[in-house]
């Protein structure tokens, strides 16, 4: 318990997140099951919280929802739960397209092809959709 509770005040994890760290310390399946729930029931571990904070810095650190989503997935949070923390982004996704855009190549959006490849790939990377990518680019 002390341990989950040490790791919790250092950042929010997931549940997924904080059992494979207890798990990795070599914890009974049984103690970390109880551990976890006992955190939960305390208000200590919630992963509506850790994805609310997990998607801003990643919005802020100008990432996509695609790869946002793909995180999440990886760290455990239920589907239904990724698309409610996402649609709060929904009508900014064009803006951070262009925003990550400009922050990586400055104010120029190419017309050229391959400048125009180059900078799309950079967007599908960082997990923009091919919507927004397209309108943006071509």
């Amino acid at each position: 318990y002390q341990v989950a509770v040490g790791l919790l005040t250092r950042r929010d994890h997931s549940t997924l997140e904080l059992f494979g760290k207890l798990n990795a310390r070599h914890y009974a399946q049984e103690e970390i099951t109880q551990t976890l729930r006992a955190l939960a029931e305390q208000g200590l571990l919630n992963d509506s919280r850790f994805g609310e904070s997990y998607v801003r810095q990643r919005v802020e650190k100008g990432f996509g929802p695609i790869k946002i989503r793909a995180e999440l997935r990886t760290r455990g949070l239920d589907r239904q739960l990724i698309e409610q923390l996402l649609a709060g982004y929904a009508e900014q996704w064009p803006a951070r397209t262009v925003a990550a855009l400009r922050k990586r190549f400055g104010n120029d959006i190419s017309v050229d092809q391959d400048m125009a490849a180059r900078q799309a790939r950079f967007l599908e990377a960082r997990g923009f959709l091919t919507s927004d990518i397209h309108a943006l680019l071509f």
